[in-house]
């Protein structure tokens, strides 16, 4: 069986077991999307949002790229955020990273990667930031972990600052932003807040 036709078998399957367990899901999804959560992540095929964090279809609204980069003119990630935040009425928006991004480990090395090296400048800016810290860290993968970290912490600042949260801010619209970072080694999500400095 090829690669697509596996697709659809799949599908079907996954849709017999969800039916299975609860016969009147898809109709209870089908009329609206009510989720509380904007989940904000990297693209990597290891890190699915619904997955990780065990919700079903429905419960997490997702917004998906190159290392979990939030820029003020990319108007794909602010109509996202505006949506989730304006219409859905979301009450919580995660920028969840995780370690070992390709992303963050391409933004460190001084090859050329051809277009991405556009977007990767977002992160060597929040390399540049915090210089100081990164360059006291003289092992590489430590580094490295560090900068998935930051690149999180300078992602919900840039979420901050947008129109669309202090808009929500100043209304007293019910609304937490959260930096997560994800392990794939062991499959745990860290709350950027809680570990140690």
């Amino acid at each position: 069986m090829d690669k697509i036709t596996a697709i659809f078998e799949n599908n079907k399957a996954w849709a017999k077991k969800v039916s299975d367990a609860d016969p009147q899901f898809f109709h209870k999804i089908s009329h609206a999307q009510k989720p509380e959560i904007l989940w904000i992540g990297c693209a990597d095929s290891r890190v699915p949002a619904n997955q990780i964090i065990n919700l079903p279809a429905g419960e997490v609204f997702v917004h998906r790229n190159i290392a979990n980069v939030i820029v003020h003119t990319d108007l794909n990630a602010l109509s996202v955020i505006q949506y989730a935040v304006d219409v859905l009425k979301v009450k919580h928006i995660i920028v969840c990273g995780h370690y070992g991004c390709g992303g963050i480990k391409a933004s460190m090395e001084d090859t050329s990667h051809g277009l991405i090296d556009n977007w990767l400048r977002h992160i060597k800016d929040v390399a540049r930031f915090h210089e100081h810290e990164l360059h006291r860290i003289s092992d590489f993968d430590a580094r490295f972990a560090r900068l998935c970290e930051l690149n999180v912490l300078e992602q919900i600042n840039n979420i901050k600052n947008t129109t669309i949260v202090k808009n929500a801010f100043e209304k007293n619209q019910e609304l937490e932003l959260h930096a997560f970072i994800y392990d794939i080694k062991d499959g745990i999500i860290r709350d950027l807040n809680d570990l140690p400095e």
